[in-house]
């Protein structure tokens, strides 16, 4: 096929530029892009070892960020070509199988340019479309055949969800791997089902040691490992997986570096101290703390200074907080309760918890350390004195999360005739 009858194809091509706020047009003419697309397109053939290849059928959209790499975003629609991958011939030479047998995708693919030359595939994500085929009735009429089966039939998503679990689980590859596509499926009635399923699989940016199994967290690496995997699994009158067998190759990924991002999915940050995911985590919180506090009155939280959370294997809480004795003593009452007001004159602690939180076993694991802050005392304050003072707010910068409180406590009133004291910055 010539290439301009390819690239006549492209239906809409956008960029947005990035750096220093410049952006510009490209066209289907564009070297380049067809160089990026072909890299992704090339790649793709590799991992499919025993098909047809696939020929580019056309480009939906495209955006280019310039900085110390060039990277090219895009969405391609391939079609399944009459060349097998073993013929070596390229893509290119090929020409697109019948209609009705030919198996379409649609692709997301990025590419970095490095130099001037070199294309590197960060990621690619690709959606098959199976061949309809020529519909043959007696074919099923053999219940004890072997028959494809859809890729997007529900009835692969048990097993699906068993074998990467089942890879995760019995491989030594440090990082856990999701699933990335699946490829071609087939079942066979006997007493039960028989399936065979064909898929791949690529590396997430989550690790064994911090992370049980996968969880929405687990993103897809850029630069990761990929494989393809073929699974056989006998599911029983049950519906029950009762054998499973697996096989995988797995492909080192390229020497690719990963752009800079804002997200680190597995860091701690700052979460609102008043967050309405932080009510069950302190409730928890305090009832630890009074179990292994001697004293005779229950301690209920007062201030929550500062909050963060992690997700690991759950979610790890890190809250700092101000407990104040109460009224209600240990003695009269089984628990602590709303109706318990904490005292005037009373013990104070500074507190630092960490909370691990296991949402799917409803588990809250919270570990306390307290400090004691000393008796609260009130004095008379002079006409017109506020022991309060507004908090200053600082610049919010883009990325970050600021908490500000209404007030702050300013410290006792000076004596007359001494020399203020300059106000404590507040942070």
């Amino acid at each position: 096929m010539k290439l301009i009858t390819i690239l006549f194809l492209c239906s809409r091509l956008l960029l947005s530029l990035t750096q220093e706020s410049q952006s510009e047009e490209i066209d289907c003419n564009d070297k380049d892009l067809f160089k990026a697309v072909d890299a992704a397109l090339k790649k793709y053939n590799s991992q499919n070892q025993s098909n047809n290849q696939f020929v580019l059928y056309r480009i939906t959209e495209v955006t280019k960020t310039v900085g110390s790499d060039t990277f090219y975003s895009f969405k391609y629609e391939i079609k399944e070509g009459d060349c097998p991958v073993q013929s070596g011939k390229t893509w290119q030479d090929c020409d697109y199988k019948d209609a009705a047998e030919a198996a379409t995708a649609e692709c997301t693919a990025t590419v970095a340019k490095r130099g001037s030359k070199k294309f590197s595939v960060a990621t690619q994500t690709c959606r098959m479309t199976p061949a309809e085929g020529p519909v043959v009735t007696a074919q099923y009429d053999c219940l004890g055949c072997v028959h494809p089966v859809s890729t997007q039939s529900p009835d692969l998503e048990p097993i699906l969800r068993h074998g990467i679990q089942y890879f995760n689980n019995n491989t030594q590859h440090s990082s856990l791997f999701t699933l990335n596509e699946v490829k071609r499926a087939q079942r066979q009635v006997v007493a039960g089902l028989n399936f065979q399923i064909t898929y791949s699989i690529v590396q997430t940016n989550c690790s064994k040691e911090n992370f049980l199994f996968l969880t929405p967290d687990c993103k897809s690496l850029w630069n990761g490992d990929t494989g393809e995997c073929t699974d056989n699994a006998y599911i029983d009158i049950q519906l029950r997986i009762a054998s499973f067998s697996q096989k995988c190759d797995i492909y080192p990924g390229e020497d690719f570096v990963q752009p800079p991002t804002k997200i680190c999915v597995g860091c701690p940050r700052d979460i609102p101290t008043n967050s309405p995911e932080l009510e069950e985590t302190l409730t928890h919180t305090i009832t630890k703390l009074n179990a292994e506090n001697n004293a005779t009155f229950y301690f209920k939280i007062d201030n929550v200074k500062k909050a963060r959370v992690q997700v690991v294997a759950g979610k790890k809480y890190f809250i700092d907080f101000v407990a104040r004795e109460t009224t209600c003593s240990k003695e009269s009452n089984e628990e602590l309760t709303e109706s318990c007001e904490t005292k005037k004159l009373g013990q104070s602690l500074d507190c630092n918890a960490e909370v691990y939180v296991v949402p799917w076993e409803k588990k809250i694991y919270p570990t306390v350390n307290c400090q004691p802050l000393g008796m609260i005392s009130l004095m008379k304050r002079p006409p017109g004195f506020s022991p309060f003072r507004s908090s200053q707010i600082g610049e919010i910068k883009e990325g970050t999360t600021s908490h500000l409180r209404s007030c702050e406590y300013k410290g006792r009133p000076p004596k007359a005739g001494a020399e203020p004291a300059s106000e404590r910055e507040v942070s």
